[in-house]
């Protein structure tokens, strides 16, 4: 179902009547696709790596859930397009997962500005993520969002080196107060590949 498209148009989106006709199964068929392009880092880090496919039902869900019409589209299209990879990049929402109310407000005051701490390591190659700009993260009082959209350019020799499974690749976050790692499973990057050029 992955497609080679790097940004959903108009014509790509289905009348809302035909996509409640084909919701159930398009989300479970995403599902299955997300499960490998999930990859979490310390306790409570979540890293999402987007793709065409999550974006295209994502957008669809905005539309369907918020029922704005055609007045909405244009919107949902704008937020969610910069999150295609377009060849060179992985792009990810990062997600801190915190059920209690009361630890996450606590954890996300204690991670300010960690959307600037958050990098790729691929062999000995540091590919820094860059953060989207359109809203600031971090609020001036310290706390930090729950939710960060993230980008990780990369070179030519650095898609190589990731296309590669025997050269290892690890997530980091090296932010004071959170300092975790996790290597990208074989089966993530397989997922992966059809991102990257």
């Amino acid at each position: 179902m992955t497609r080679e498209n790097h940004e959903i148009t108009r014509v790509e989106l289905l009348a809302m009547a035909d996509y409640a006709g084909i919701r159930k199964e398009r989300r479970a068929e995403v599902s299955a696709i997300k499960q490998n392009r999930r990859v979490g880092v310390g306790p409570f880090a979540t890293f999402y790596f987007e793709n065409y496919d999550t974006m295209w039902i994502q957008v669809h869900e905005m539309l369907f859930i918020e029922k704005g019409g055609d007045a909405q589209i244009d919107d949902e299209l704008a937020a969610y397009n910069p999150l295609i990879p377009k060849g060179k990049e992985l792009v990810a929402t990062l997600m801190f997962e915190i059920p209690n109310e009361e630890q996450r407000n606590r954890e996300l005051r204690r991670l300010t500005n960690v959307e600037d701490t958050i990098s790729l390591k691929v062999g000995d190659a540091i590919v820094r993520a860059i953060p989207e700009s359109d809203v600031e993260r971090t609020k001036a009082d310290g706390k930090t969002s729950s939710v960060h959209f993230l980008k990780f350019p990369m070179t030519a020799v650095q898609i190589a080196a990731f296309k590669d499974i025997a050269v290892p690749a690890v997530l980091q976050i090296d932010h004071d107060n959170y300092g975790h790692m996790a290597a990208v499973s074989a089966a993530s990057r397989v997922a992966l590949l059809g991102d990257l050029d």
